[in-house]
């Protein structure tokens, strides 16, 4: 019996509590699940990377960062295009279902307009990566009736037919901008549309004399056409004066046998020019995912390279577009604190909710405080509402309105039910105050119905 009474105590203390801490954990459930949806704080699981041509620098670097990213759960869909400008445009699409892409530098008129016309999605850098050199590979025998037997300077390609890039490539209206400045117009050379892999086919089959590549040497078929024999590299001799005539172009040096030390290749030093590329996103992409783009582009861009100093990229400076909120934190401060030492998506979820949980917290403070006076009311209430039924029977007695018998065997009833009522063991000694008053009222009846 005794201790199927403290069960019984306990489940009726467990109700208790339940009852009157329930709407105050109910608010702030309420409050929290408001705010996980309203501020959307984890990221989608999947997002999409525009990267370029297949075996291009851009497709290359986008099986590096769709891995970087697989470590933190998220699925990076590549989605191949024809480059740069193609990128570009596919960003600003609000059809399509793109979240990142690499843009190269040169396109901040293209996209000034763009803005003016109010036309596409909003775009913020996430900083620049790395330079793309502006690559002409010749066939030798086509500039064999050249003076000096080499291409010297880009004038000397009137009359030749050069690939410019594939259609969204970038390098086509580039390439177009250096031959302007050569007072060289499109009608003066023929030039073709092919994409990379077909270019480079062609200029193997003496079916073009030159192909533009505006690539970081990463790309397969750069890496192929420095080591292929009869194919020649244009040097900009003027390198210097087309970096003053076009700000976003950089004066670059492929020092000798950089690509290949035991063969020498190149076999000399070679000046070139070289735009910017920079990681892009959609203004409204989830920060959590810009966050983690731009870690992983300081995994795969620090190091050094070709044309690079080691921790040179990723940078805030050369790029063309705002740059983004959590960039410009990445830069000044690294990684965020937590996803130092916690699991990503905890990180990330502590981050970007504590500012709305002390908010949360700040309200529940006042509500907390009337929790503990509700408790005490609740169990107090289930020992004095039996006063009010033990007066009435002392006032009945006093005006005689009612025999002592009766009242007697009422107050049993209530004693009875008084004997049953649970309550946790620090209300005790109340419960024993309104048994003890019980006692003494069921005295003063006995004495009146001896007086009978």
């Amino acid at each position: 019996m005794a201790r199927a009474r403290v069960i019984r105590d306990t489940l009726v203390s467990a109700r208790d509590l339940t009852v009157t801490f329930g709407p105050f954990v109910l608010v702030a459930l309420t409050l929290l699940i408001g705010a996980y949806f309203l501020l959307e704080p984890n990221p989608p699981r999947q997002v999409v990377l525009a990267t370029g041509p297949e075996l291009s620098d851009y497709a290359e670097f986008g099986k590096r960062y769709a891995n970087a990213l697989k470590r933190h759960h998220i699925e990076v869909i590549l989605k191949p295009t024809e480059g740069s400008s193609a990128n570009r445009r596919l960003l600003r699409d609000r059809k399509e279902k793109v979240d990142f892409g690499f843009v190269r530098g040169g396109s901040s008129e293209v996209i000034r307009k763009e803005d003016e016309k109010g036309d596409g999605v909003p775009l913020v850098a996430l900083g620049s990566l790395f330079l793309e050199p502006v690559w002409i590979f010749y066939r030798t025998e086509a500039a064999a009736k050249l003076p000096g037997k080499r291409l010297e300077r880009l004038e000397q390609v009137r009359g030749w037919r050069v690939n410019a890039g594939g259609r969204g490539a970038g390098s086509t209206n580039l390439f177009r901008k250096l031959l302007q400045a050569n007072d060289l117009e499109r009608e003066d050379l023929t030039l073709t549309r092919l994409d990379p892999t077909h270019a480079a086919i062609a200029l193997f089959n003496k079916e073009i004399e030159a192909m533009v590549l505006v690539s970081a040497p990463e790309s397969s078929i750069l890496q192929m056409l420095l080591r292929t024999p009869g194919i020649d590299l244009f040097e900009f001799t003027q390198a210097e004066a087309y970096t003053r005539k076009f700000g976003y172009l950089s004066s670059v040096l492929l020092p000798r046998g950089v690509a290949d030390l035991p063969r020498d290749v190149p076999p000399r030093d070679i000046r070139l020019v070289a735009p910017t590329s920079m990681l892009v996103a959609r203004e409204d992409t989830h920060p959590a995912l810009m966050q983690l783009f731009v870690q992983a582009a300081h995994e795969i861009h620090a190091e050094p390279g070709w044309f690079a100093r080691g921790g040179q990229f990723p940078s805030k400076e050369d790029i063309e577009l705002p740059l983004a909120p959590e960039a410009e934190r990445f830069f000044k401060t690294g990684a965020p604190l937590l996803q130092r030492y916690l699991p990503f998506w905890l990180a990330n979820l502590t981050e970007r909710m504590w500012v709305v949980l002390i908010s949360i917290v700040a309200i529940l403070i006042p509500l907390g405080r009337v929790v503990p006076p509700l408790y005490n009311f609740r169990i107090r209430s289930r020992i004095f509402r039996w006063y009010r039924q033990l007066r009435q029977i002392e006032d009945s007695l006093t005006n005689g309105q009612r025999a002592p018998a009766e009242l007697l065997e009422e107050l049993n009833r209530m004693d009875a039910k008084v004997e049953r009522i649970a309550v946790p063991l620090s209300y005790t000694d109340e419960l024993y105050s309104l048994r003890g008053h019980v006692v003494l009222v069921r005295e003063r009846l006995v004495e009146a119905q001896k007086l009978q």
